[in-house]
């Protein structure tokens, strides 16, 4: 039986845990934060409230025997964890990180070995999935090592993921948990986490909106930026929340931002004739990450240093020492990643060129207030009434400040900051501690924010016309997912029956849109406007009798179901009883069964 809620946020660039215990009465269920035991050098294990989302691969005769013991593993193979980063400043070749963020790439396959992407000769690489499982597998055994009588796979636990995750990526996130000894996990996306801790952390926040407000969520982590809406609605005289829109996922973040400080400083040094190796640039990104943080927060300083250690008398010969100003940071920061821009900007789609290195699909515009326009746009040209923030990023002041004075720019009334006490820790924590009290809230104890899917998912139904020479044939669009179906729920739609082929290979056409929120379930368009995105082509083949020779022309009734963990399922159901199901997500795949 679970004795602990463990809410947990597999960050991109950190992770945490948060429990909450269930053997009290309601005013005992408070939330507190775990601290991780990991390696904080050689030999040396310390409690920390985070665990780097990093893996540091050791050679062989790295370290020497028994350095690298945890108190529940003597010999582990892969360093987890606030050493396997500082580790990598040294090695970035056996660095692993960004993990989560190549579970949703289209790009590459997350069950392949492909990190670390730039791994010398004879490192053997692990994949996104297995890295992930790494994350999960240590902070289950650090879990298991404090509470060996309530080991973490008896306990009720969540693992939080970005609201634009894919159906695909969040599959994979369990996938990694079941490989790692979990049991089965319930998804939450990040940005309603967040939410649920500010919610645990003013209890009165009834009193601090009301009917008809629009909050919006800005998390912007260390590797992506999730946007999110929620609506306080009022239902036979108490207040609800609901999620109304999801933004796209950004792969764009705080490294992002301490990237474009280490290239700003990297040119510094070349113009004095140092010039800088792939090692000593990586050890000025992780100073430039510390600057950037130290710059950015009221009171800073005018100036941060930042030393790199000489590598050889051909680069750099001794240790060379630099700074960089409060001004220079607060330039490339604020008004690099955070311009004053109107509202009706749209980010820059740069021309791709034809072949490129694998890797993860950044965005290609780094200016955050334009995908935040882009956003507001999407969902309707709303204006928030509230504004929470959640983060790491979000901690510098000066950012917090210009996302203030960009919102306010585009509408009359001014955006009302939901604050929260201990801002420096909740920002960095509120993710876990927001996920921890929605298992409190699934259990009738809490607030539950409705959510459901955020976008409106439509199949394409093929017309029934003679054929005209060079041209297909019109092309329909059956709502299959209306905006806001809820998790878990079934949509059944017998009253229409359409043409199924089965026994050759078939071609399915998915369609979504983020504006068409009143299309009902059933409803079919007979014109593909502007209106709807349309997702890559699917093909499969659905088997027909038995025997999987003869094709068929079957007619079936079609039914939806959206999965606890999102997954959108389309079933296709013929007469007698044949059922085919698709899987469909924005990674733009299916399977078919």
């Amino acid at each position: 039986m679970s004795q602990f809620i463990i809410g947990i946020d597999l960050g991109t660039t950190n992770s945490a845990l948060a429990y909450a215990p269930l053997n009290g009465s309601d005013k005992e269920l408070e939330v507190a934060l775990f601290p991780v035991p990991q390696l904080a050098n050689p030999g040396e294990v310390a409690d920390f409230d985070l665990l780097p989302s990093s893996i540091y691969l050791p050679g062989e005769k790295e370290f020497v025997e028994g350095a690298l013991a945890l108190p529940w593993n003597g010999q582990p193979s892969y360093i987890v964890g606030r050493f396997a980063r500082l580790r990598g400043v040294e090695n970035a070749g056996r660095l692993v990180s960004s993990a989560k963020s190549w579970l949703s790439n289209q790009a590459a396959d997350p069950v392949q070995p492909l990190l670390p992407l730039n791994a010398p000769e004879g490192v053997a690489k692990i994949s996104p999935l297995e890295a992930s499982r790494q994350y999960l597998l240590h902070l289950r055994s650090g879990w298991d090592h404090a509470h060996p009588d309530a080991k973490l796979a008896q306990q009720t636990v969540l693992i939080t993921v970005p609201a634009s995750f894919d159906a695909a990526a969040r599959d994979l996130t369990q996938r990694a948990a079941k490989l790692a000894g979990y049991p089965e996990v319930t998804i939450l996306e990040e940005p309603q986490a967040a939410f649920y801790a500010w919610i645990e952390r003013n209890p009165n926040w009834r009193e601090l909106v009301k009917p008809n407000d629009l909050i919006l969520v800005v998390d912007i982590g260390g590797g992506t930026t999730d946007f999110t809406l929620i609506s306080v609605t009022e239902k036979d005289g108490e207040l609800q929340l609901e999620r109304i829109a999801v933004g796209d996922h950004l792969l764009l973040g705080g490294d992002n931002m301490d990237l474009a400080v280490a290239r700003f400083a990297e040119q510094q040094f070349a113009d004095k004739g140092t010039k800088l190796d792939a090692l000593q640039f990586h050890s000025l990104w992780q100073q430039c990450r510390t600057a950037k943080e130290t710059l950015l927060a009221d009171g800073a300083g005018a100036s941060h240093p930042v030393t790199i250690l000489g590598r050889g008398s051909g680069l750099v010969g001794g240790t060379v020492k630099g700074k960089i100003s409060r001004d220079e940071v607060r330039n490339l920061i604020v008004e690099g990643f955070f311009p004053l821009v109107p509202a009706d900007a749209a980010p820059q789609r740069n021309r791709r060129a034809a072949l490129a290195e694998v890797g993860l699909n950044y965005a290609a515009d780094a200016a955050v207030t334009k995908h935040l326009a882009q956003f507001l746009r999407n969902a309707g040209n709303v204006k928030p009434t509230h504004l929470l923030l959640n983060g790491g990023v979000l901690q510098a002041s000066a950012i917090e400040h210009r996302l203030f004075e960009v919102l306010n720019s585009w509408q009359a009334n001014a955006v009302v900051e939901l604050k929260n006490d201990s801002k420096q820790a909740d920002l960095m924590h509120a993710v876990a501690h927001g996920a921890a009290y929605y298992g409190i809230a699934r259990s009738g104890k809490g607030v539950r924010i409705r959510g459901g899917v955020p976008r409106t998912y439509y199949v394409g139904i093929e017309s029934s016309l003679p054929a005209v020479p060079g041209l297909p044939a019109p092309m329909k669009a059956l709502t299959v997912v209306p905006f806001g179906l809820e998790e878990g729920s079934k949509v059944e739609l017998p009253q229409r029956k359409f043409a199924l082929v089965v026994g050759e290979p078939a071609e399915f056409r998915f369609f979504s849109s983020v504006s068409r929120r009143s299309d009902a379930a059933g409803v079919l368009l007979d014109e593909i406007t502007d209106s709807l995105e349309e997702l890559a082509p699917i093909e499969v083949f659905l088997p027909p009798h038995t025997d999987g020779t003869r094709e068929e022309i079957v007619p079936v009734t079609l039914e939806t179901y959206v999965t606890e963990t999102g997954m959108l399922e389309l079933w296709c159901v013929a007469g007698d009883g044949r059922r085919w199901k698709l899987e469909f997500n924005v990674r733009e795949k299916a399977a078919a069964t």
